[in-house]
């Protein structure tokens, strides 16, 4: 039987959430401004949009299920599951935000 998510482990969980879910944001928005020309980006970016979600997606899944083979509580498979996403969104935001010039 697997433990119950306990508070300060869904305190943390929601904070891994929100800080992905907030450089999300900003990542869209800079692809946003990339297209209509306000920014300087790379002629490959939409191209790495729709490829880079099918790697976290597969990634995503690996590391849940063997988090859950290994018995760990549904907080962590949970957390495993995020972490590729994370990684992705704060690369994303760090490569979008530097300073270029044209």
């Amino acid at each position: 039987m697997m433990p119950l998510i306990l508070p300060a482990a869904q305190v943390r969980l929601a904070s891994q959430f929100a800080r992905m879910a907030i450089e999300a944001n900003m990542v869209i928005g800079m692809r946003m401004a990339g297209m209509m020309g306000l920014m300087v980006q790379s002629p490959g970016e939409p191209f790495r949009m729709i490829a880079e979600k099918q790697a976290a997606l597969s990634e995503s899944m690996i590391a849940m299920a063997s988090a859950g083979m290994r018995g760990h509580s549904a907080e962590r498979m949970l957390s495993a599951g995020l972490r590729p996403y994370g990684r992705r969104t704060r690369a994303n935001s760090r490569r979008l935000s530097a300073v270029k010039t044209r």
